[in-house]
């Protein structure tokens, strides 16, 4: 950024780290101590995918966008690839991430208003789940103060993002869902940052909460539903990247989302960035949507992005 930096922290707590979720978490907590996290500017707490990773791009983009003033904090909670663990075990993601999020929530509680940072949600497809299973709805996640969620790619089932697209205002689309005009949450296609800088224009006050969700991925489209009835975002024009051909068929667009659904989650090569459920630097734009330093500009954004792209096309340490 041409500006003084700090190096960024990052906590994670895999499974060998201990037997239990609690024992895990103990370590986060007693690390966050040792690292002096809560001195930081950001603290932005990451439950992960099925098979415990987070997103480098995400990671990188907002240790940028705060030279490196930030802790990032994830916890493990599964090996399984994401779209297995989504069907075999949910419930473990969700009570992995609403502990996660309790305790850390609650240790930030206990610093003075002045001195503690800024806290923020991130979470990537079933990390996205995850992170929404500690709220019962939209009130919870203003009540904990967190000023800004992006959540990217998020589950069929994820039932904050299930409850808020289900009671939309009249007249939005599933694909884009608007709720409450705006006020707090917002959903974006993704499909290009002025698209997402659009979607977050003010106003928009206090807490902000932003989905991303490509109108291809078939993690977030894909449901039991889809066996013997036809959803909305099948009856509506298409999004920006869903091709206007495709068809409901009883039981065969089941299975057809389903097979989608597993190559994409298990293939990076399966869908090209910025489509399916490859969101790439559009990550980048999210935060900046929520979550933007004072006196962020158009031209910072443009210089983040020209370095994520030269850093990620030459490999680097991800955050796994």
């Amino acid at each position: 950024n041409g500006r003084p930096a700090k190096e960024p922290i990052r906590l994670y707590a895999g499974l060998q780290t201990a037997d239990t979720v609690d024992g895990q978490m103990a370590v986060l907590l007693s690390e966050l101590q040792r690292t002096k996290a809560f001195e930081r500017k950001l603290l932005v707490i990451i439950p992960t995918t099925g098979t415990g990773w987070v997103d480098p791009v995400a990671a990188r983009s907002i240790e940028a966008m705060y030279n490196g003033d930030t802790a990032l904090v994830a916890m493990q909670y599964s090996y399984l690839p994401s779209w297995i663990s989504f069907l075999a075990d949910q419930q473990k993601s969700l009570d992995a991430g609403r502990v996660m999020i309790d305790a850390i929530h609650q240790r930030w509680l206990q610093w003075p208003p002045d001195r503690r940072p800024v806290l923020a949600l991130y979470g990537e497809s079933l990390g996205s789940m995850a992170g929404q299973g500690a709220f019962g709805f939209l009130p919870d996640v203003l009540d904990m103060d967190f000023s800004s969620v992006l959540w990217v790619g998020p589950p069929n089932a994820s039932p904050l993002w299930k409850a808020l697209t289900v009671r939309r205002d009249p007249g939005s689309p599933e694909v884009q869902p608007r709720y409450d005009d705006g006020r707090t949450v917002r959903f974006a296609q993704a499909s290009g940052p002025e698209e997402i800088a659009a979607i977050a224009a003010p106003p928009w006050r206090g807490p902000r909460v932003l989905f991303l969700q490509h109108a291809s991925d078939p993690v977030v489209w894909w449901s039991p539903d889809l066996v013997f009835e036809r959803p909305d975002w099948l009856k509506e024009p298409p999004g920006f990247d869903r091709s206007a051909s495709m068809r409901w068929y009883p039981i065969v667009t089941f299975w057809q989302v389903g097979a989608d659904m597993a190559s994409n989650v298990t293939s990076s090569a399966a869908s090209p960035v910025g489509h399916g459920h490859s969101y790439g630097d559009s990550q980048l734009d999210g935060w900046v949507a929520v979550a933007a330093p004072p006196g962020w500009s158009t031209a910072d954004t443009d210089r983040v992005r020209t370095w994520l792209q030269k850093s990620m096309s030459a490999g680097g340490p991800e955050l796994q």
